[in-house]
């Protein structure tokens, strides 16, 4: 009774695809922080109103933060593309 083992590779729920696009989705939503940083002054009097709510901080980084964790979703549900056998 010789039995040969068979190595089988274990199915892992996410690719090593999945993996580098929630590198990317990460970026993003760094890179979205980044854009909020800042507007601050240095004397306590003096209020920089323009340079605080400027479009940057208010809209364009909360957008990418949004889309950057979006994106991380759809990185971790993206189904692996089915390998051809032959």
């Amino acid at each position: 009774m010789n039995k040969i083992k068979t190595e089988t590779r274990p199915d892992f729920p996410l690719t090593m695809e999945n993996y580098k696009l929630l590198i990317v989705g990460f970026a993003i939503i760094v890179i979205g922080f980044l854009l909020m940083i800042g507007g601050g002054s240095d004397d306590p009097n003096v209020f920089n109103e323009k340079e605080l709510f400027s479009f940057r901080r208010i809209t364009l980084a909360p957008m990418m933060i949004l889309f950057g964790f979006g994106f991380e979703i759809w990185a971790i549900m993206k189904k692996p593309k089915a390998k051809s056998e032959e």
